[in-house]
């Protein structure tokens, strides 16, 4: 779908935004007529009140939108996009009632809010236009809501319509509007390539995995992302239950939302070298599906017992991360949809991150805030580096107990990047449960805006 603010001057509405404590004060500035009218529908300024004040045609000649309190605003994000659904169809503009440190993330919530997932229906929902805010960076506002649409459209896509090649086809497409370069490894090519947890991982599966590699750019520092591509997890010969398996179509959502991010830096045109990686996979059943107990070797020369084939993500990303650290990069991300335990920690709401980097650390917890895009800092807790090691071969991808099971996870992970690589891994849910202001139930770009917004200081662009 199409992502748009109005240019400046476009004939519009204006909106009067205004927190409960302003309403009193606003109509009694006011003509008689628009007095009596907000005193008659008492309007009280709650968040998502919306009131049209007719002229005396009866047009709509102003628009009152509620803005809570700061107690309230502080519950959740993008407060203003609350008011979306009971607007009327029609251009408007923001007259007054948002601080200026708030209105490129209220504006972007506008545009977020406008989402429809429309492939499998007929009909489409006429929304509402915001004229882009004065001293707002329009282009990039829309880069960001671009880059959300094209993840949620991604994730919310059935396995049926998003496996292995179709991942590719969308990775292809972005390569293409960005003039981007784009190579894959398909099938048994892969083991020719030397990426054999990849192949191991997929091969059970009609739908060949592959290895998706993304370039764009040619100067600047070097930025490696890797999106966890698994089209969909059974959970392998540890099958999962149905219940478990339900939302098993969102397992794509790291590669989702890196190529999300690489769309937000390709078209605000970041002076970077980007590189893309993406192991896309099935995990399925058949004759030849991986087994607990066997013993793979990586990419890397890494030995790793497999405990449980439902702990296939790590494994895909481990090969990716080993070619990504290969050329020298200045920054490697990791974004997977990888732990039940990350959940249990912190919700679905929040983005867990890992680093040994306090610079980027601080960066990108102050532009999370700035972004409306929640992350927290998890440990990469040395101590526990014993737990994923079985002694009968390097590694173990699902050590025993439970415990610590994102931690284990991302230590594991930090094995295939160089120790000299500065490296962020994120443990992302990809997910809405339930519809908010500005993010509707389904797939969700995480972390992705937060990086975005922090990466020229990470990077010292």
């Amino acid at each position: 779908m199409t992502v748009s603010l109005a240019p400046a001057g476009t004939q519009s509405v204006p909106i009067y935004v205004l927190g409960a404590d302003e309403v009193a004060l606003w109509a009694g500035q006011q003509s008689d007529r628009v007095r009596t009218w907000v005193d008659a529908t008492a309007f009280k300024g709650g968040i998502g009140a919306v009131l049209m004040i007719p002229d005396e045609a009866g047009h709509p000649e102003k628009v009152l939108v509620g803005y809570g309190t700061p107690a309230t605003r502080k519950r959740d994000r993008f407060a203003l996009a609350a008011a979306l659904p009971k607007l009327a169809p029609g251009t408007y503009h923001i007259e007054c009632g948002i601080d200026d440190d708030q209105i490129e993330q209220e504006t972007l919530g506008w545009l977020l809010a406008s989402y429809s997932f429309g492939r499998y229906q007929s009909s489409t929902t006429e929304h509402p236009t915001l004229v882009a805010p004065a001293g707002t960076d329009a282009a990039r506002i829309t880069a960001l809501a671009e880059a959300e649409f094209l993840t949620r459209d991604l994730i919310n896509t059935p396995a049926s319509d998003m496996g292995p090649e179709e991942l590719e086809s969308a990775a292809r497409a972005l390569a293409d509007k960005h003039d981007a370069r784009i190579s894959v490894i398909t099938g048994d090519a892969l083991l020719t390539a030397n990426f054999p947890m990849i192949h191991t991982v997929g091969r059970a599966s009609d739908r060949s995995p592959r290895l998706i590699d993304m370039s764009w750019g040619n100067r600047g520092p070097k930025l490696t992302l890797v999106g966890k591509g698994v089209c969909f997890d059974t959970g392998g010969l540890n099958i999962k239950p149905g219940s478990s398996m339900g939302l098993m179509k969102k397992d794509m959502g790291g590669a989702a939302n890196v190529l999300g991010l690489a769309h937000m830096i390709m078209a605000y045109g970041l002076d970077v070298r980007l590189r893309v990686l993406i192991p896309a996979v099935e995990n399925a059943i058949s004759g030849n599906s991986f087994r607990p107990q066997d013993i793979l070797t990586s990419r890397k020369g890494l030995t790793v017992e497999i405990n449980n084939t439902d702990a296939e993500g790590r494994l895909v990303l481990a090969d990716a991360l080993t070619l990504g650290s290969e050329d020298g990069p200045d920054l490697i991300v990791s974004m997977a949809t990888l732990t039940g335990a990350a959940r249990v920690a912190v919700g679905p709401d929040l983005a867990p991150y890992y680093t040994d980097d306090d610079v980027a650390a601080t960066s990108l917890d102050l532009s999370a805030r700035r972004m409306a895009d929640p992350v927290w800092r998890m440990p990469f807790h040395d101590p526990y580096e014993s737990m994923i090691e079985p002694g009968i071969a390097d590694l173990d991808n699902a050590p025993k107990g439970g415990f610590a099971g994102s931690i284990t996870a991302a230590l594991f992970l930090r094995r295939f990047v160089n120790e000299s690589d500065r490296y962020i891994h994120f443990d992302i849910y990809g997910w809405q449960p339930t519809a908010a202001p500005g993010r509707p139930k389904g797939g969700a770009l995480q972390g992705a805006r937060a990086l975005f917004d922090a990466l020229p200081v990470i990077l010292d662009l």
